[in-house]
Formats: structure tokens, C-alpha cells, sequence
């Protein structure tokens, strides 16, 4: 039986009508949805919540695919989730979001699987890596960043441990410093427990061996920290706080000691998942799960030396339904965070920080100044200002061919929030901001969409011109106003100074730009009106 809790609001609505939308989190162990209006304002509420039980990543982690019975389970239960949108008139694609996690991701027969939900559901499920997983949980977090500074007012490490993965960022303050996402989740655990076949007694020991591997991982990554709390999220954490305090977690963050922590988990590891599930009124799926993913808490908790852990109600969902808010666009807060990360990989490739910086500002003014003729959502903004960023960082392998050393390493490079398709994107952008112009024979290019392929091409005109402006390496003007004519983009530099470098190499490389926008760039001064 799938449970349900529903808070739908009985007041009247609002004049301005909200946007109904919905999301669904295929999960290790559940199949969750989650419905919620939109306001004008951007202010989300809640209307009602769906989850059952279903252990996708129990084919997975132990057979390595997802087994028939398995996929009509699923596909019941996303029927009747269908069922229950369409009763709630949501059928457009842009306010359905289907996600799918590790349980389904690293089956062999994924591709099989997601085929199989399209075709009876009709829902889509998209791609989802661990990049994007990181912004979501981000954005999921920002409530309790702005309305509870004080549990971030230095550096603090967010944990959730979900079903086959635990996800890990490191905030500085409310900048995201580090974000990793381990292969340590709590049906992982148990379904290795139950290949080893150990005995009760033995469990745990082998459990904290398979979860002080990846906590060594994340210490050796990021050195010196010194958090004053973890906080911790996921159901796991959130029952346990329910049980010791006697009180739900709801909108504010709730603190717990390590050591009240440490004491349940140690409970519910001598029990069996039966005696939790009489206990607790636990489904089997949760019973299984709860003593690992309280053992990860605990462990992580202790090697960071902290006396308490925070404790807040935040789930993927909250962030998937925060994006939908932004029309599927990088917030203003994720933008920046992001750029903070490609700044830090420019760093790492000792690049020209101030041209970068000053390039990927002018490609910024140019993308808003000539939205009438690119045409392209502002998400491709935020990909242009990051492939302007790093544009260079190729110098580091050599000068020659750098722009194909740049896409190489922004590639093969991880950023925050950047999913691997949209870093692929940027490393296309970067490799064209000089050589030759996008062509069908160059395969990355070839195997994009027709669609991506024409983004790729505007911005990579866009990013031309900006690096043009900056061909000194001077930063000679900090502000360009383009005015368009039938046949040309004006630039128009508001200061008297000698342009005939930026001139000369505009002149060579806005090819494309015309090529693309049928108007070729040409840079001004008011030294040329004189």
C-alpha cells in the first residue's frame, strides 16, 4: 500500500493561480512523489506526498540488474502515481521531474529499464549524476543557510546517506568548498552483509570497515577541518530524532547529541530488522536500512570530533521542486557557487585570473545585450561565463593547441552543479573560443542534438568577441554597449583609447559571429566620433 499524506490547503487560492507541479525519486529502497504548488512569488507549498516501498537497488548491488518482477513493480506504482497527476490535471512534461538514483543508475539494464517506464508510464526519467545531485541538495539546504546562520556560521559538513550512496559537501560559511558522493549507502551495506552472510555479532564490524573506507576518502580529501556540527540528513536521522526526542523534525533544524545518537544506533544494531519493524511499525525496506545509514551518521560524526549533529528536514525532492521555481534555470546562488568552483579548477591550472575573470564578464554583457538575436534560455549564460572562465587553462599542457587542451581537461574535470552534460557543453565552448569554427566532422560536436549544436555555435561567436576585447590581456575597458544595425553589432567602448589591437583581432575572428548572426561585429570608441 502506498502511503500518502496529504496537507492540501482548504482556503481559497490566491489571485494570482499557482503552478502545479510533481516529482518522483526513484530511490535504493522507495519510490517516492512529492506534489507542490508554485506562486508567482516563487513561495512553494506542499500539497501532498506519496512513497512505497520498492528495493531497486536490491537487484542492482547484488545482481548487478534490475530483475523483471522488479520493473512491473515499478511500473504499478508509477501508474498509479500517473493516475493520481492526472486527477490533479498535471500532464505537462516542464512540471513532471522523474529522477532515478544509484538503485537504477548502475544497473546493467538501465537503459532497458528507463525504456520500460517510458513506454507504460509515459514518464521520462532524466539523466541525474552525482554533480547535479550536489546542487539540488544545495539548493534544498539555502532555506536553513539564510533562516539558521548559526549552524553554519563556520565550516560545516552536510551528510545524507541514502539507499546506495552517501552524498558529502563541505560548506565555508555558505560556500560549498568540496562535494563528493561516496558508494556507501545503507541497502549497499546490508546487501554486502547478506553476500559475506555473516552473523549478527559480525555485522557491524564489517559494516564499519565498508563505511571507514570512504570516511577516509573524504578526510584525505579536504585536511584541517574543524566543523562545529555535522548536519545530517535523510530519513534515518530524522526517526532517530523523532524517537529520542519525541518530536518530528518539521522547518527548523534540530540538534542531537553524538552521544544520544550513538546510544539508538547501537540499540538497533543488536536487534534484527523483524524486531525493529514490530517495535517501530517500520516497513522491512526502512528496518534494513536504518541501522547502517545511523552507523554512517555516527561514524562521520566522531572522526569529525563533534559534540552534536543537526538534524534538518530536507530531501532531494525540496530541491528538485526549488529548480522548477527558476523554470529549470542556475539560481543566482547556485551561479555563484558554480563559479567559484570553476575558478578554483582555473586556479589548479595557474590561469590568467584577471583576463579569465574580465573575459567571462564581457561574454555576460554581450549574452544579455544580444538576447534578440541568440535567442537561448538564460541557463546557456551561466555555461558561457564558466567557458569563459576556462577557456585557457589548456596553456598548462602547452600553447599550442591550447584550446583543445582546455576542452580536454575541462572534460575530464569535475565542477559543482555541473551535470556531465552541460560540462561537456563547456568544454566544447572552450575549445572553439579560437581555431577552427564548429564542424559535423568533429565528432564531440556532431554527436550533439541539433539544438545543442546551434547553442554551441552562438555561444562560441559570443565568446570570440569577448576574448577579442581582451586580446591585451590588459583589461583596457570594463563595459561594451552593443547597438544593432541591419548589417552590423556595434561595440561601443565609453572611453577614448586606442583600440587597433582589439580592432585588428575582431576583425579575424568575428567570422563566426557573422556566419551565425548574419551581422558582422565592429568595435567603436568615442575617440572615433572625435
Amino acid at each position: 500500500m502506498i502511503n500518502r499524506d496529504s496537507n492540501y490547503p482548504n482556503d481559497s487560492l490566491t489571485p494570482d493561480i499557482p503552478k502545479l507541479v510533481a516529482v518522483i525519486d526513484m530511490g535504493a529502497s522507495s519510490v517516492r512523489m512529492q506534489i507542490a504548488e508554485i506562486r508567482s512569488d516563487g513561495a512553494i507549498r506542499n500539497i501532498e506526498s506519496f512513497s512505497q516501498a520498492l528495493s531497486l537497488g536490491k537487484d542492482s548491488f547484488s545482481k548487478g540488474r534490475i530483475e523483471r518482477g522488479t520493473i512491473e513493480d515499478c511500473v504499478h506504482v508509477l501508474s498509479i502515481y500517473r493516475a493520481k497527476l492526472d486527477e490533479y490535471g498535471i500532464t505537462a512534461p516542464d512540471s513532471i521531474r522523474v529522477i532515478a538514483t544509484s538503485g537504477v543508475n548502475e544497473a546493467q539494464n538501465s537503459l532497458a529499464f528507463k525504456d520500460r517506464i517510458f513506454i507504460a508510464t509515459r514518464f521520462e526519467i532524466e539523466d541525474f549524476d552525482e554533480s547535479i545531485l550536489h546542487r539540488v541538495t544545495y539548493l534544498g539546504l539555502l532555506p536553513f543557510l539564510r533562516n539558521e546562520p548559526e549552524y553554519f556560521k563556520q565550516q560545516s559538513v552536510v551528510i545524507e546517506v541514502g539507499g546506495g550512496t552517501t552524498e558529502v559537501l563541505l560548506l565555508d560559511k555558505h560556500d560549498v568548498s568540496f562535494s563528493k558522493t561516496y558508494r556507501l549507502g545503507a541497502l549497499r551495506l546490508r546487501k554486502q552483509l547478506e553476500v559475506y552472510d555473516a552473523p549478527l555479532v559480525k555485522s557491524r564490524e564489517l559494516m564499519e570497515a565498508q563505511i571507514k573506507g570512504s570516511l577516509e576518502q573524504f578526510l584525505h580529501s579536504v585536511p584541517k577541518i574543524e566543523p562545529k556540527y555535522l548536519v545530517s540528513m535523510g530519513g534515518d536521522v530524522r526517526f532517530a530524532v523523532q524517537t529520542i526526542k519525541q518530536t518530528p523534525v518539521t522547518d527548523q533544524i534540530v540538534k542531537l547529541s553524538v552521544r544520544e545518537l550513538s546510544k539508538f544506533a547501537d540499540d538497533v544494531l543488536k536487534r534484527s530488522p523483524e524486531s525493529l519493524v514490530t517495535q517501530y511499525h517500520l516497513s522491512l525496506p526502512d528496518a534494513q536500512t536504518l541501522g547502517p545509514g545511523l552507523l554512517t551518521h555516527v561514524m562521520f560524526a566522531k572522526a569529525l570530533n563533534v559534540e552534536k549533529v543537526a538534524v534538518a528536514n530536507v530531501n532531494l525532492r525540496d530541491g528538485l521542486i526549488k529548480e522548477m521555481t527558476d523554470n529549470h534555470q542556475w539560481s543566482d546562488s547556485i551561479q555563484t557557487q558554480i563559479v567559484r568552483s570553476a575558478v578554483l579548477l582555473g586556479r589548479k591550472y595557474s590561469f590568467n585570473e584577471p583576463h579569465a575573470m574580465h573575459v567571462a564578464a564581457l561574454a555576460c554583457q554581450l549574452f544579455d545585450q544580444l538576447e534578440v538575436l541568440h535567442q537561448l534560455p538564460r541557463r546557456f549564460r551561466g555555461l558561457l561565463e564558466i567557458a569563459a572562465l576556462l577557456h585557457e587553462i589548456g596553456l598548462f599542457i602547452s600553447n599550442r593547441s591550447r584550446h583543445k587542451h582546455s576542452m580536454y581537461l575541462i572534460s575530464n574535470s569535475e565542477m559543482f552543479g555541473v551535470g556531465e552534460k552541460e560540462l561537456q557543453l563547456v568544454a566544447m565552448l572552450a575549445r572553439y573560443f579560437r581555431g577552427a569554427s564548429p564542424q559535423p566532422s568533429h565528432p564531440a560536436y556532431s554527436r550533439l542534438s541539433r539544438y545543442s549544436r546551434v547553442a554551441v555555435s552562438k555561444l562560441a561567436a559570443i565568446l570570440r568577441i569577448a576574448k577579442a576585447l581582451d586580446v591585451t590581456h590588459r583589461q583596457p575597458f570594463s563595459k561594451v554597449e552593443c547597438k544593432l544595425s541591419p548589417n552590423e553589432v556595434e561595440l561601443f567602448i565609453d572611453r577614448s583609447i586606442d583600440l587597433s589591437l582589439e580592432k585588428l583581432e575582431l576583425k579575424q575572428t568575428g567570422a563566426l559571429f557573422s556566419a551565425i548572426f548574419g551581422k558582422m561585429p565592429r568595435l567603436k570608441s568615442t575617440r572615433d566620433e572625435l
